[in-house]
């Protein structure tokens, strides 16, 4: 019993995606994704839908071949041999074999599997597309997560220096050397930095959380990711933007999908023109029957069979005269969803050139604003520990103190967050000229 419950809780572990490995680098992260992300499952499952819509368009080309059979009794007055009518019952057994081959269809066929490949192909690049959805969120998640993560050592830093601050003001407290006040005051600041890294800690998890549900694992318990090593980032070459979007314009899965929307409109129109166009096909078949009349002697079922066997093949013509103008409507349809995919197609355009040049400028801001903390965090660490020599000393106040400590646990806040912010902007610049988000 012992060994089916282990084997249980193993099988139920492997299921769970194993949050436990780990830790989980970009890379990592955005391959489990693609795998597992049900958004992207949505995209397969339509790529698939596309490829059987594409095989029914190319089986209209084979013939359609049906069996039919009948049976039939009649009661009263019915037709004899000798063509008269008598009280009688009667029975009436078919077979028939068939077949119907298209020869043309006003292009109708060829038109539509053209259409489906289109289709087919849209819809692998849409899935491409997914996918790149997918790998931005998770690279958005991720440096959600370092930045997270600083922020929670930074709190609970000032945690930490808060208690020993407490621990050092009540020693002078005892000496004689501070009043009560100072050591409320002090008590007071910490319980603030507890509250600070409490909501650190919330903050961080919540992040985690958003990561995992991208990866669709159960739970984000014992889940970590790798801190990746950041060199000076605001050194990093910007193309301008319309340099990036001429790339991107050629490799974006978005853009992609809205040309073949474009095409596939453009052969709808000679699709639709086709009701104009007549149709032939070629059609063929053979049958029997047999008869029995109450009052009439009838030769056996075998005999009538072989008797009454026929073969047939024909031509069938359809010309359209006159058709309440449904054709024509349907041509009309056609030409303005060609127009309007090619308005898709300019619009898509022109988002991704506004993706792109917001993009450039965020990591042109983000760069700037990396220089700028760097230089305001150096500063504020200098003046905070000028202040805590003088503090040392007895010539500045615990007010002082403090003032100066935050002030510089804000600044490397702030530069962290402009670190990591200017590493993942200036990486997605990379992203839309084609390369692989990673860090």
């Amino acid at each position: 019993m012992k060994k089916i419950v282990l084997t249980l809780a193993l099988f139920s572990w492997c299921l769970s995606g194993s949050a436990q490995k780990g830790p989980w680098s970009l890379a990592d992260c955005i391959n489990y994704a693609l795998e597992h992300n049900l958004s992207v499952q949505q995209s397969s499952l339509t790529v698939e839908q596309r490829e059987v819509e594409l095989d029914n368009a190319k089986s209209r080309r084979l013939p359609g071949v049906s069996a039919s059979a009948s049976e039939n009794l009649s009661f009263g007055r019915g037709l004899t041999a000798d063509n008269t009518y008598s009280n009688s019952n009667t029975t009436s057994t078919s077979f028939g074999l068939g077949g119907e081959i298209p020869i043309f269809q006003g292009f109708d066929i060829n038109n539509g599997i053209k259409i489906s490949k289109l289709n087919l192909e849209a819809a692998t690049v849409d899935l491409e597309k997914a996918r790149d959805d997918i790998r931005v969120a998770v690279a958005q998640a991720y440096v959600q997560i370092l930045y997270n993560q600083e922020l929670l050592k930074v709190a609970t830093q000032q945690r930490e220096h808060d208690e020993e601050l407490l621990a050092q003001v009540k020693e002078r407290l005892d000496a004689g050397k501070v009043s009560p006040a100072e050591v409320s005051a002090q008590q007071a600041t910490l319980a603030q930095s507890r509250q600070s890294e409490i909501q650190a800690e919330g903050n961080l998890n919540i992040s985690i959380l958003e990561l995992t549900q991208l990866l669709e694992l159960q739970s984000p318990e014992g889940f970590a990711i790798v801190t990746p090593e950041v060199g000076d980032v605001s050194k990093t070459l910007l193309m301008r933007p319309e340099a990036i979007f001429a790339e991107a314009v050629e490799v974006k899965p978005a853009v992609e999908s809205a040309r073949i929307g474009v095409e596939s409109a453009r052969i709808s129109i000679d699709k639709a023109k086709g009701g104009y166009l007549p149709s032939l096909s070629l059609n063929g078949g053979i049958g029997t029957n047999y008869y029995t009349n109450s009052k009439v002697p009838s030769l056996s079922f075998g005999e009538q069979l072989k008797n009454n066997f026929s073969q047939y093949v024909g031509l069938s013509l359809n010309i359209p005269i006159f058709q309440r103008f449904s054709v024509r409507n349907q041509v009309k349809n056609a030409e303005i969803s060609y127009r309007g995919q090619q308005l898709n197609l300019e619009n898509v355009k022109k988002s991704l050139y506004k993706e792109i040049q917001q993009a450039y400028y965020n990591a042109v801001n983000a760069q700037a604003r990396y220089d700028g903390s760097r230089e305001s965090a150096e500063s504020a660490r200098e003046h905070y520990e000028l202040t805590e020599e003088k503090y040392k000393v007895g010539k500045a106040g615990i007010a002082d103190y403090n003032d100066a400590r935050n002030s510089w646990l804000r600044a490397e806040s702030e530069h962290i967050q402009a670190r990591y912010q200017c590493l993942y902007q200036t990486k997605l610049l990379d992203f839309y000229r084609g390369a692989e988000l990673q860090f």
